[in-house]
């Protein structure tokens, strides 16, 4: 499968693993309570005492990822964070295992806004040769941000998801730090980088204190020597390699960039490097962006850094800690026999409200049109997973979708008919779509039906966490990345999967992402998100599977506009 990206940055959601159904139940019975002696032994540290970071002259800034990570000893750090509806607050549980029990100490309200992270976590201040202080921020910290063990002891690999969605609509997120393990303290897309010219400076990093005496971390601080140096850009793409002000490093050619292929010709935008573990491995929704950069444990950065050859990316015999997606394999030949709908658990298809709204027009290829473009997310609440297999006849350019269903080993019990899948060769989609998923709406104020969007295929693929406390929701998905999910177009059969806790996002900018509302007056409408529109998949239910959101249009042909209201106490686009 082919895909075109651009190089520019789009916040996302994310998607986490397979290893735990989730203690959802074990919490909901634990006392609101916690024992001192059972919490563990949290640090801040820093993987090295000195540092050099860059400042690009044709994006000039320099971001922080200082190396600065946070420490679990004694047991896992692990925070439980959620909200029962749009309408309510987000409440935050630190979960405290202590031997097999567990106890949870609900943290103090209004501490997170949103899924995205602890605010104003770390204390960054860099003062220059003079001892002025040049730089003072804070930044939040994503106790998922890429890890590494620090503990031989430690388990092989961490259960926690790879990031903290971002998404405006996420109703439940699962954060933690394994015991033994160190995770970035580093904001990543929420970092702004600083004007630092090259030269040398100090950097002290420290936790807030609400944060210390909160969760008991020491205040000592960590002291990091840094070196800024300018480079630029056109220099190295003309061979002349890094301009290094301040520094004593040799320059490198193009080849020190291989971490970065598969994202374009043109540097990306993404404020983290490809070594900074602070971002997640996986793309972020069905557009015309960017994979984020590889996601390294701290220690591995280090020596990845130092070479300008240094692999990056899950290979035979070593992982970097990107936990990229296999692909999910189909049933060798579609299913003989009666279909049946066994008395098994099934998926449960919900949809968020639609968001990134916005005013387009038809560009060159479709001239005076106004369109109102929006991205869309149908997400699985299970306690099963979707899955829909496809099988093409021979010649035939259209394949038999089928429904499975599984018992409690996981072993498969029964199939259903359920559509079709078909092959779209569009710029931005060119892989296989499922004909009976979704269907996006336009309803007048009273609620009717005035345009449809002629979008009525989809590629499954879990792009976003959406709710990670969900029974049997799976922190580490399959098919987190479109090149794993959704087929090529000589593909003989196709496995589609929609895990628990996770949603499939499309974003405005794919063809089919929007209305047309040329003709439309000026008034209010709202956008249906439609999951299972004509109620062929099996479900556990089919009462909640439409979401609403208004939307207020204005403006004149040519010039329309529209207000997107907050949507209860969601107020985000």
């Amino acid at each position: 499968m082919t895909r075109t990206h651009q190089a520019r940055y789009r916040r996302s959601a994310m998607a986490a693993t397979a290893a735990l159904a989730v203690t959802a139940g074990v919490v909901a019975a634990a006392p609101d309570s916690a024992s001192a002696q059972a919490a563990p032994k949290l640090s801040l540290i820093a993987a090295t005492n000195s540092l050099t970071l860059d400042s690009w002259k044709e994006d000039p800034g320099v971001y922080l990822d200082l190396g600065t990570y946070l420490t679990a000893e004694g047991g896992p750090f692990e925070l439980k964070v959620t909200r029962k509806s749009y309408k309510d607050p987000i409440v935050v549980k630190q979960l405290i295992q202590d031997g097999d029990k567990t106890t949870s100490k609900t943290l103090p309200a209004g501490l997170v806004k949103d899924f995205s992270g602890l605010p104003d976590f770390a204390q960054i201040s860099i003062t220059d040769t003079n001892r002025k202080v040049v730089v003072k921020k804070s930044e939040k910290y994503c106790p998922n941000n890429a890890a590494g063990r620090i503990d031989p002891d430690g388990p092989a690999k961490s259960k926690y998801p790879e990031s903290c969605p971002p998404n405006a609509f996420t109703l439940g997120s699962v954060w933690g730090v394994e015991k033994g393990w160190a995770s970035n303290t580093y904001a990543g897309f929420d970092s702004e980088p600083v004007k630092l010219a090259a030269g040398k400076y100090t950097a002290k990093v420290t936790v807030n204190k609400k944060y210390r005496d909160l969760f008991g971390i020491s205040s000592k601080p960590q002291i990091i020597k840094l070196t800024v140096r300018e480079r630029s850009w056109e220099d190295e793409n003309g061979g002349v390699g890094m301009r290094a002000k301040g520094a004593d490093h040799s320059g490198h050619d193009m080849s020190a960039m291989k971490g970065m292929e598969g994202h374009g010709s043109m540097r990306p935008k993404a404020p983290a490097a490809p070594t900074s573990g602070a971002v997640p491995s996986y793309n972020v929704g069905h557009g015309p962006l960017i994979p984020a950069p590889p996601a390294l444990p701290w220690a591995l950065k280090k020596s990845s850094l130092r070479s300008a050859v240094a692999p990056v990316g899950d290979g035979p015999g070593r992982t970097d800690g990107s936990r990229q997606a296999p692909g999910a394999e189909p049933n060798a030949k579609r299913p003989t026999g009666k279909a049946s709908v066994p008395d098994v658990p099934k998926p449960d298809l919900r949809s968020l409200p639609a968001y990134g709204i916005e005013i387009s027009d038809g560009g060159e290829d479709v001239k005076g049109k106004d369109y109102l473009a929006f991205s869309a997310n149908v997400w699985n609440a299970g306690p099963a997973q979707l899955v829909v297999d496809g099988f093409r006849k021979p010649g035939k350019e259209l394949m038999d979708a089928y429904q499975y269903f599984y018992d409690a080993d996981g072993k498969q019990i029964g199939y259903t008919p359920t559509g079709t899948m078909e092959w779209d060769p569009r710029p931005g989609h060119e892989h296989w779509h499922f004909t009976d998923f979704a269907s996006y709406r336009l309803l007048k104020a009273d609620q009717k039906e005035t345009v449809r969007s002629g979008k009525e295929a989809f590629c499954l693929a879990n792009t976003d966490a959406v709710d990670y406390t969900v029974k049997n929701a799976n922190w580490h998905p399959g098919n987190t990345d479109l090149s794993t999910a959704c087929g090529q177009e000589n593909s003989i059969s196709v496995r589609e999967v929609l895990d628990v806790g996770s949603g499939d996002t499309y974003t405005q900018d794919l063809p089919g992402q929007s209305f047309d509302i040329t003709n439309l007056a000026n008034g209010t409408y709202y956008i249906q998100v439609l999951a299972n529109p004509e109620n062929r998949l099996k479900e556990t239910s089919l009462t909640n599977n439409s979401a609403l959101r208004k939307v207020v249009l204005g403006g004149k042909p040519g010039a329309r506009t529209v207000k997107v209201p907050a949507h209860d106490l969601v107020n985000s686009n």
